[in-house]
């Protein structure tokens, strides 16, 4: 049975935020009322009621969109998915079941202790299965074994027809398997109501992995010093990097700004077998920074080795070389929280040139007056790998199938009346290293698709990319057209919409 949480109720005010807390921006900008389900049949008597009183509903599962996407929704509904958690066979029916309002951490432990098998899906144990798998979905394993999108066979999920009724649908292979394919990279709150995520199958849990960490003080930190860390790690991603044994190892370069004191690269890593029995490819990359002079200590195993889903954090590497940990299957790298966000996102196919790396020193070591960037970073994903495989670009939706690097622009602070120093930083910085040589003159200021980029991230949303018309091609590339007929057909009055949605 669902609960109705209206704003005479004294959860309301908790409930009608997700992880950033700079939405709903304004009173007048909340729902009216949120409904927490607790069945798909709950989902489907809410969007009914919701459609039939002439509502917007809008859709959460684990609350971590970082635009407005949810929360913005002036008198509508909020329609909470998040005690559909579920995770486990189907009955009589060897497949997995997700539901969309699982955590991922959740999912790692039961996949791992029921069946052994993982999801690669992403590093924050907290993220809800539910926009995460749709908008493609990425983690620590994905190198080795795709992304998360790649593995989903089948979904169940609500649909509004153009007499405003809602339908519910098993998109798979042989019924709406277009509607499978958009659900599979085309972002969250497009098409209807997800309730279920069906896996034919997925892929084993590695045996054990190993976490690496560097850290480099910015107190020691030259120009010339950062270049060589960036040049480093790039061009490993672009080479070395891409070759199957090299598949199970992920790098992620934290890139902290100065006021954080240092920067640093966590590895996670474990060989295709999913064993740790052959350490040379990661002594292999952790020796290419040895000149670079980083801080290190060494903890050697332990019998009583850590969980795998104990998080390790990217934004404030340890000074710990070498980490042996027990595997779930899980992700691995936690990210920072705070109550206030702005991110922006780029794949890259080609390793950093000089200007660029200027760009980086020049906006990582700047201050603004009053303002404490401390918690703004730059997270460098080596990506490519399984990812890369040409034919999931148009068995999927997710299109960004020849990148080397991912990254995720990021800063976080507390008070309302820091909102405008924090965003004139991360977009100066990002519009500087767009707006070069690199990129053509139609398309300054962003990552469009060239022989260096490759667009943006659609689960890491950026609202300021509106202001190009171009913004579609950024997130979807060649996918969009379809994604557009895909929404023409299943839902038609355009139900599902907000900020960045696939447009009719």
């Amino acid at each position: 049975m669902s609960i109705t949480v209206t704003p005479q109720d004294v959860r309301f005010n908790k409930l009608k935020m997700g992880r950033n807390g700079r939405w709903p921006a304004t009173a007048s900008q909340e729902v009216g009322r949120i409904v927490i389900c607790e069945s798909a049949d709950d989902a489907a008597e809410a969007l009914q009621q919701t459609v039939s009183a002439g509502q917007r509903p809008t859709i959460r599962s684990g609350g971590h969109c970082y635009e407005d996407f949810f929360a913005n929704n002036p008198g509508g509904t909020l329609i909470d998915m998040g005690m559909l958690d579920h995770t486990g066979r189907l009955p009589n029916d060897p497949r997995y079941r997700i539901g969309a309002g699982a955590t991922l951490g959740k999912v790692y432990q039961d996949l791992y202790r029921l069946y052994n098998v993982t999801l690669p899906g992403g590093t924050c144990a907290s993220v809800g299965a539910g926009g995460h798998i749709t908008g493609g979905g990425y983690g620590l394993l994905s190198r080795l074994q795709g992304l998360t999108c790649d593995w989903l066979s089948e979904v169940d999920i609500l649909t509004v027809d153009a007499k405003g009724k809602v339908v519910q649908r098993r998109a798979n292979n042989k019924q709406d398997a277009d509607l499978l394919r958009a659900c599979r990279g085309g972002g969250g709150g497009n098409f209807g109501v997800i309730t279920n995520y069906v896996f034919d199958k997925l892929p084993p849990a590695p045996e054990e992995v190993i976490i690496s960490n560097l850290s480099f003080p910015w107190a020691t930190m030259t120009e010339e010093k950062f270049a060589k860390i960036l040049d480093t790690f790039g061009n490993y991603s672009a080479t070395r990097g891409q070759e199957p044994d090299t598949w199970g190892l992920s790098p992620v370069m934290v890139l902290n700004h100065k006021m954080n004191g240092h920067i640093g690269i966590s590895v996670q890593f474990c060989n295709p077998d999913g064993t740790c029995k052959d350490l040379k490819v990661l002594n292999e990359f952790l020796d290419l920074f040895n000149t670079c002079e980083p801080n290190t200590n060494v903890s050697t195993p332990t019998e009583g080795m850590r969980s795998r889903n104990q998080p390790q954090t990217a934004c404030g590497p340890r000074l710990t070389r070498t980490e042996w940990i027990d595997t779930d299957g899980g992700g691995g790298v936690r990210r920072r929280g705070s109550s206030r966000a702005k991110y922006k996102s780029t794949y890259m196919r080609q390793n950093y040139t000089p200007r660029e790396i200027k760009v980086f020193y020049k906006h990582l070591t700047r201050m603004i007056p009053g303002i404490d960037l401390s918690g703004s970073v730059v997270e460098v994903d080596t990506y490519g790998g399984a990812i890369n495989r040409k034919e999931l670009a148009t068995e999927t939706a997710a299109p960004q199938r020849s990148s080397i690097i991912k990254m995720q622009f990021q800063t976080y602070w507390s008070k309302p009346e820091d909102d405008a120093g924090h965003l004139t930083w991360i977009r100066d910085f990002y519009t500087e290293l767009y707006s070069g040589p690199d990129v053509d003159s139609a398309h300054q200021g962003t990552p469009f698709p060239n022989s260096r980029y490759e667009g943006c991230y659609i689960n890491y949303p950026d609202e300021d990319m509106l202001q190009y018309d171009y913004w579609t091609e950024l997130y979807y590339g060649e996918a969009y057209p379809f994604l557009q007929q895909v929404k023409q057909k299943y839902d038609p009055n355009n139900i599902f919409h907000h900020a960045m949605s696939i447009r009719p």
